[in-house]
């Protein structure tokens, strides 16, 4: 992938239709039609406009090919996956799953259609315009190096940003954005500028500008991030390099176990899977679990704020000899697919594909094959389990055993309270919450409902009192917009109506499911009480509940438990934690 190297505005020019040569054939004389430079500008939402980019060219054989280009997310000459124009009608497909349809107009200097990207379309209409006219203005030398600062987002959390300016191959230089407590490390930036002492740049790809003025000493800039609306000061400081965070658990190599990159399919899901395998030393067939991990598009290491839980357990268990698969999320990595647009009984699938591909290795041992699952993990552990026969055993991490409209006015009213928030803010927040999950519960027709939640939520913002309002200042349409397409998706409307009980109720093989006292997202005692509940109601009498003292939803020693927390504390996984798991792990494929 190809990163901008300096800030490029497209200036669109017409130009009439190219005259069709009468001895070239029919094909040849259509393609030679639409041939040429084209740009247009692809909506995705009210804060959000990707301008695309299209280079058509005509082979000496007739045919169409060509390249496009989506300048705001620093990509450059992609290739099509497919292509073909017939009949004045452009259509084409990308890799990640994008398609077009586009008639060009009588006069040959338009495109109009419409774009599709995992079942939503846009339209989007393609005009010609002069690749000559392109204005190139380049980033200035004196911006060059690395400029980091920190940002309190919403809910209290600190995040560490960076400007990085750097010299690209052919000496000019190229601007990108870095967020490295989020793992991002090359945000496109789509304009940067310095003048009389003002730094601004913009990312239209994360809907965020900034402008800051610079000290008299020359070493930083203080200013305003402005990201949906919401505005957050930020003073970028001159660097050598990105400062890391501490992580002391993250394992380093050498390592006295093999690691290999796996990649096998959920057949029936349609999608292709990609993980790391960590086998012990010595000869099998040894014992394996399969990690899951929670809500949203996570990868193989569950990412999150510099911590890599599940290489931490991973390195952990495989030295005390189980193998562990971990695996990238639809859509992340190398696995295809995508997390929205799927459910959790979908990921269980998946799950069950990675136990079947376990179970045709020679060196696991097919008997004793477990599943460990964290948050959301927790709840797609026992579908799996319930399923197959396959599944030894299951261990659940802030698992859940309510239903997720019980689950999400709990984390609610536990993280405002945390974070010192009023009774009355509470409650709006419980009124909203219920509301909004009323609209979805309720309309069963994805753009009916984006609607209704469209309205709910701007109705709730105009509710708040004055002051409010004026603090968040333009951030409401922002996070309105953010709210909707946050919740209006296959995957919460699933979470919502689901509750883990009956399923629970199915589950034979033993269970683990553990807890910090301190978790504010899946509280502890109410969610270990209904999992046991469950299972023995099921009759189940291979369970084991855990409530460790002092750790948050992610198994860190905390103060509050809030997510505010999580980036500043150094410990990825409790070590009691860690050996909690292991041992009972260890008991469960000890031969008897």
């Amino acid at each position: 992938m190809k990163r901008l190297t300096m800030l490029v505005t497209l200036v669109v020019g017409f130009s009439s239709a190219l005259p069709w040569a009468a001895a070239e054939d029919d094909k040849a004389a259509a393609v030679r039609g639409v041939e040429g430079a084209w740009s247009g500008p692809l909506k995705i939402s009210p804060q959000l406009e990707l301008p695309i980019t299209l280079e058509l060219i005509r082979g000496k054989d007739g045919s169409l090919s060509g390249k496009w280009g989506s300048p705001d997310e620093a990509l450059a000459d992609q290739p099509f996956r497919s292509i073909a124009f017939r009949d004045r009608v452009l259509t084409f497909t990308m890799r990640h799953g994008a398609s077009y349809k586009g008639t060009l107009n009588q006069s040959g200097t338009e495109i109009a259609g419409e774009w599709t990207h995992r079942g939503k379309t846009f339209p989007l209409t393609f005009q010609r315009f002069d690749p000559s006219k392109v204005v190139v203005v380049p980033i200035p030398r004196e911006l060059e190096g690395i400029w980091e600062g920190k940002i309190t987002a919403p809910g209290g959390i600190q995040l560490r940003l960076a400007l990085k300016v750097e010299k690209a191959k052919d000496g000019a230089l190229k601007a990108a954005l870095a967020s490295p407590d989020q793992g991002a490390h090359n945000i496109p930036i789509s304009s940067i500028g310095l003048k009389e002492g003002v730094l601004t740049f913009a990312s239209k790809i994360i809907g965020a500008k900034y402008t800051g003025k610079r000290n008299p000493c020359g070493t930083a800039f203080e200013g305003e991030f402005v990201q949906s609306g919401l505005k957050m000061p930020l003073t970028l400081k001159k660097t050598d390099k990105i400062s890391q965070a501490r992580r002391p658990q993250t394992p380093q190599p050498p390592f006295p176990y093999r690691m290999e990159d796996v990649v096998y399919e959920n057949r029936s899901g349609g999608v292709k899977l990609a993980g790391t395998l960590t086998l012990p030393a010595g000869k099998g067939p040894v014992p394996a679990v399969i990690l899951i991990t929670g809500s949203g598009a996570q990868d193989r290491d569950e990412t999150i704020l510099g911590h890599k839980p599940f290489l931490v357990l991973a390195d952990a268990l495989t030295r005390r000899g189980i193998a562990v698969l971990r695996v990238d999320d639809r859509g992340v990595g190398g696995s295809t697919g995508s997390v929205k647009t799927s459910t959790s009984e979908d990921f269980a699938g998946d799950v069950l594909a990675g136990v079947a591909f376990l179970k045709g290795r020679s060196d696991i041992d097919a008997k004793k094959i477990g599943l460990i699952g964290h948050s959301e993990g927790g709840l797609i552990a026992p579908i799996a389990a319930a399923r197959s026969q396959d599944v030894a055993f299951i261990v659940l991490m802030a698992g859940t055993g309510l239903p997720g409209t019980e689950i999400l006015v709990a984390q609610g009213q536990l993280i405002l309270e945390a974070n010192g928030a009023s009774e009355s803010l509470r409650k709006l927040q419980r009124d909203a919450q219920k509301r909004l999950m009323d609209i979805i519960t309720r309309e069963k027709d994805e753009t009916a409902a984006r609607t209704k939640l469209t309205a709910a939520v701007t109705e709730l913002f105009a509710a708040l009192p004055e002051s409010e309002r004026k603090a968040l200042g333009d951030a409401g349409a922002g996070l309105a917009e953010a709210a909707v397409s946050q919740a209006n998706n296959a995957w919460f409307r699933f979470f919502l109506a689901f509750d883990p009980r009956p399923t629970l109720r199915q589950v034979r093989c033993p269970v683990l499911a553990l807890n910090g006292a301190k978790d504010l997202q899946v509280p502890a005692k109410e969610n270990l009480a209904e999992i046991a509940k469950a299972l023995k109601a099921g009759g189940n009498d291979h369970v084991k509940t855990v409530e460790l003292p002092g750790l948050n939803h992610l198994f860190q020693p905390s103060k509050t438990g809030s997510p505010s927390e999580y980036a500043s504390i150094e410990t990825t996984l409790a070590p009691e934690a860690l050996k909690t798991i292991g041992d009972w792990i260890v008991d469960q494929t000890t031969a008897r």
